[in-house]
């Protein structure tokens, strides 16, 4: 509580206009704004701090909601190959998607197996700049833009059930 009392009252001076005509006021004020800003605002004004905590109670509520996902019970192993530190972008893309799935995946580097890079390559019918790949059990379901194209169609689902 008191640092809340202390965030609302300096968000207070620095909202306020007095003193915005004599420079080391000024300068002074600006600086601390902007500190502000780049971290996050965490100087604000008392509705935003209640605005702040239901949005952070919402989002616990709503983590705690997902954690009975249809997928976390019989859910055929996922695994994604990858190499090192290509495509690291649709890396971050495909976890973003499985996690929002709930669905629990293994990552595997496989840069320096030539034997594996070759075989996932082979089964997932892509060129070996299209790394990483996704395989649900045996299925190779393939790249990023493949794996929403199966989520869009609805078979992402069916793999994931295990159908």
């Amino acid at each position: 509580m008191m640092l809340d009392l202390v965030r609302t009252n300096l968000h207070r001076a620095l909202a306020s206009s007095v003193g915005d005509g004599f420079a080391p006021v000024r300068l002074q004020r600006d600086l601390a704004r902007r500190v502000n800003m780049a971290l996050g605002e965490p100087i604000c004004s008392r509705d935003e701090l209640e605005r702040r905590r239901a949005a952070a109670k919402r989002l616990e509520e709503l983590r705690g909601a997902k954690t009975s996902t249809p997928f976390a019970k019989a859910q055929p192993p996922v695994v994604i190959y990858r190499e090192r530190d290509r495509n690291v972008r649709a890396l971050r893309r495909i976890k973003e998607l499985l996690d929002a799935k709930g669905v629990v995946y293994t990552e595997l580097d496989i840069a320096d197996d030539e034997s594996s890079v070759d075989f996932v390559l082979r089964e997932a019918k892509c060129e070996r700049d299209a790394l990483p790949v996704v395989f649900v059990a045996t299925t190779a379901v393939g790249t990023y833009e493949r794996l929403v194209e199966q989520d869009v169609a609805g078979h992402l689902d069916e793999l994931l059930a295990g159908a």
